[in-house]
C-alpha cells in the first residue's frame, strides 16, 4: 500500500440539487479526489449548505448536507466510510477553512493537507485557507488542487468568477486584522455575516440567474 504524503484530502462543497444531487462541477471536485488518494489519507467532506439555496430534503423531512452527499459519493465509488470525515457546519468558504481546522486538523494533528475545489472557486479559497491555517499557532503544509468547472455555463463561469474577486478583494481587506487564531474566531462569530447573531437577522438579496447556476 503506498503511503500518501497527505494526511487529509479537503473536498469543498459546491451546493446540491433536488434529492441531494451533487452538481456536476461538485462531482468534478470528488473524482479529481479520487484520483489524487492512495489509500491511506483521510476525505473530508466540507459544508452544511449554501447561504444562497435552501437545502434540498430527505424522505423524512430532514436537510440533506453537502457533506453528506460527498461522503456517500465517495463510499458509492468504493472508499470505505472509516476513511471519510464530515464538516457539516459551514455554510461558506470561509466557515470551510475554519471549522476543517478547529474541528478535524487542529485535534487530530493532521498537517498536510490537499484542498480542492473548482477552478472557478480555487483563488479565494486559496486565500480563505492559507490565511485561516497560517494563523498562529500554526506548522500546516497545505496544497490546492483545482477540478474542471463541469457542468457550468460560460456565463455561469463569467458571473461566478466576478463576483469571486469582488469577495476576494474583500477577504484580503478584511483578513490583515488577525495575526492569532483566537483574534480569527472572535470576529468569525461576531462580524461575520454567516455566523455572527446580527449577520443571522439580515436578509440576503438573492443572486442573479447566472451566479446562482454555480451554487
Amino acid at each position: 500500500m503506498a503511503t500518501s504524503k497527505y494526511d487529509a484530502i479537503i473536498i469543498l462543497g459546491g451546493g446540491l440539487r433536488d434529492g441531494g444531487v451533487l452538481p456536476p462541477w461538485s462531482e468534478a471536485r470528488f473524482d479529481l479526489a479520487l484520483e489524487r488518494q492512495t489509500e491511506t489519507e483521510y476525505f473530508l467532506c466540507l459544508s452544511q449548505a449554501t447561504v444562497h439555496r435552501p437545502p434540498p430534503i430527505d424522505e423524512r423531512g430532514f436537510p440533506i448536507t453537502e457533506a453528506a452527499a460527498g461522503a456517500r459519493y465517495l463510499v458509492g465509488r468504493g472508499i470505505s466510510p472509516d476513511r471519510v470525515r464530515l464538516e457539516a457546519l459551514s455554510i461558506d468558504t470561509v466557515g470551510n477553512a475554519a471549522f476543517t481546522r478547529m474541528l478535524h486538523a487542529d485535534p487530530l494533528g493532521w498537517r498536510q493537507l490537499l484542498v480542492i475545489t473548482s477552478q472557478f472557486h480555487m483563488p479565494r479559497t486559496r486565500a480563505i485557507f492559507e490565511t485561516v491555517f497560517g494563523l498562529a499557532p500554526s506548522d500546516y503544509q497545505l496544497e490546492f488542487a483545482a477540478s474542471v468547472d463541469r457542468g457550468v455555463t460560460e456565463d455561469g463561469v463569467l458571473a461566478r468568477a466576478a463576483r469571486e474577486q469582488r469577495s476576494l478583494q474583500a477577504w484580503r481587506t478584511t483578513a490583515g486584522q488577525w495575526t492569532t487564531l483566537r483574534d480569527f474566531t472572535n470576529w468569525l462569530w461576531t462580524q461575520h455575516d454567516a455566523y455572527s447573531v446580527d449577520g443571522q437577522m439580515k436578509t440576503r438579496p438573492p443572486l442573479d440567474p447566472q451566479t446562482i447556476e454555480s451554487y
